[in-house]
């Protein structure tokens, strides 16, 4: 019974499209200007006032001061963050000793030993995914075994292959962003698709 997360959101336009396709999570980039789809930390907080109570945000950071995160966190900003660099152990460790929120660690999949990695990680949840974001390509899925703790698939993810990926692989959730979008920008059509996709998957599992 996989959940849907929805990421790259940065306009006032994809909150209503959230809102209204209600995915279980939402992710933000947060002050990392080497993505496209990169916001600051106002934009940020006046994008999540306006999102529906139940879809939880994820800030997503790349090699971010830990006060940041931390910060956001603790605000309320963000209820998840995902890290999505070369942070490591030691980082998650000094993170958690800020805040008691729940972290996602991202992981890039190119042999067995980086799964292996993946699944000692520190951090509440991982992310297993191709390696640069929001690139929508997939990783070899035949490394990924049984995993017993929570985790997103990540990387590659769309309507066209969303089935496929729940019923192969059983991820707690999956992460979508390239896909469900249109010219650039998130389209609510497909960001609806999707969702309707994953719950309709529910419903049969």
């Amino acid at each position: 019974m996989s959940r849907i997360k929805i990421c790259g959101l940065r306009r006032p336009e994809d909150i209503a499209a959230v809102n209204e396709a209600r995915p279980d999570y939402c992710g933000f980039i947060v002050e990392y200007p080497k993505s496209r789809r990169s916001i600051d930390r106002t934009t940020l907080r006046e994008l999540v006032r306006g999102l529906r109570e139940k879809i939880i945000p994820v800030g997503v950071f790349v090699n971010a001061p830990k006060e940041l995160v931390a910060e956001l966190l603790e605000e309320g900003t963000i209820q998840i963050a995902q890290l999505h660099g070369q942070e490591d152990e030691s980082y998650i460790r000094e993170l958690k000793t800020y805040t008691d929120k729940l972290i996602i660690k991202a992981f890039s999949i190119k042999t067995e030993a980086d799964i292996k990695k993946a699944i000692r990680s520190e951090a509440d949840y991982i992310l297993l995914h191709q390696g640069a974001g929001g690139t929508g390509e997939t990783f070899d899925w035949s490394l990924v075994p049984a995993i017993k703790r929570s985790w997103f698939l990540a990387g590659g993810l769309g309507c066209d292959n969303l089935e496929t990926a729940i019923h192969l692989l059983h991820p707690w959730a999956v992460d979508l962003s390239s896909s469900v979008e249109t010219d650039g920008h998130k389209d609510p059509d497909k960001i609806l698709k999707a969702v309707q996709t994953v719950r309709n998957i529910k419903e049969e599992i």
